[in-house]
């Protein structure tokens, strides 16, 4: 396949990191109200719309900035709140609303993966309709398959922290948490410095090669 230049794979990113970030985040607030927490659906948070999740600085200057001038891609979209008093098992159920949003990543990447292999199919009929759906579903499969994969390191205030808080014993729970305020400069510190990226990169080349189109996302992003 065709290398992309920097412009044309910030196009294919466009619409599949929204979708990744924003459906993480409506799907904590799905489970939360599952499990006994109203506060993200009176709010208007438990939609798949993107709108309702977009952070116009986490979700599109963040990372139109960072990729364009890195090539490292980084951003957020408005957290989902969500209440622990109005849970039913308050740390049980805190750690399922965490690993709500790394799963529904999980069934993206499968989504995208499936489009691409709809775009090879398609690719004899039109290459021109072909080429747009490989080259999304890949990017697609990706920034899913890594959102799910970093959103799983134990830190706070990232879901592996979560579910590692609340399986913790109380009292280093309580020691773990109140480590909170500094996890996402030391996130951030591990992603600059690359200390982080020879744990995340095999466990996100190992779950793609687990995908459909992984040969495909493979070649284009040099996995």
């Amino acid at each position: 396949m065709n290398a992309l230049n920097q412009i044309q794979l910030l196009a294919i990113l466009v619409l599949p990191v929204v979708l990744a970030i924003t459906v993480h985040e409506a799907a904590h607030g799905w489970v939360a109200n599952r499990l006994g927490d109203r506060t993200a659906l009176m709010l208007g948070r438990v939609t798949f719309n993107p709108l309702r999740h977009i952070d116009p600085i986490g979700t599109v200057v963040v990372p139109a900035v960072s990729f364009l001038l890195t090539g490292f891609l980084f951003g957020w979209a408005k957290p989902v709140p969500v209440n622990p008093n109005q849970l039913r098992n308050p740390r049980r159920d805190m750690a399922l609303v965490a690993l709500a949003g790394p799963g529904v990543n999980l069934l993206m990447a499968l989504l995208w993966g499936l489009l691409i292999k709809a775009g090879v199919l398609l690719w004899e009929v039109s290459p021109w309709v072909s080429l747009p759906l490989v080259y999304m579903g890949a990017a697609g499969v990706l920034i899913n398959v890594f959102l799910m994969a970093l959103n799983l390191v134990p830190l706070l205030p990232l879901d592996g922290g979560r579910v590692l808080n609340s399986l913790l014993p109380r009292q280093w729970s309580y020691y773990f948490s109140r480590l909170e305020p500094f996890g996402l400069v030391l996130l951030m510190l591990l992603l600059v410095s690359g200390l982080l990226s020879p744990l995340l990169l095999p466990v996100v080349s190992g779950i793609i090669g687990l995908l459909p189109g992984a040969n495909i996302v493979h070649e284009l992003f040099h996995l």
